[in-house]
């Protein structure tokens, strides 16, 4: 098999994955609505900034690929 193509199916199991803990996981877990993130919200015009959010996702992605390379 092409390389590029098994590349592409397995990135398509791993966002679809991905995507059901975070369906699943959004009941228990409530990121996008942790307390740091900024709501600003106007009349009509609501801004969104979730900020802690972004860090969480951030330390444990650094954190499963450090892993990932240590047990390569």
């Amino acid at each position: 098999m092409n390389p590029v193509a098994k590349l592409l199916i397995i990135g398509g199991a791993v966002l679809i994955v991905i995507g059901l803990l975070w369906q699943v996981g959004g009941r228990f877990l409530p990121l996008g609505r942790l307390p740091g993130d900024i709501v600003v919200e106007k009349e009509n015009v609501k801004f969104y900034f979730p900020i802690v959010t972004c860090i969480v996702i951030s330390i444990v992605l650094s954190l499963g690929m450090y892993l990932f390379r240590l047990f390569k």
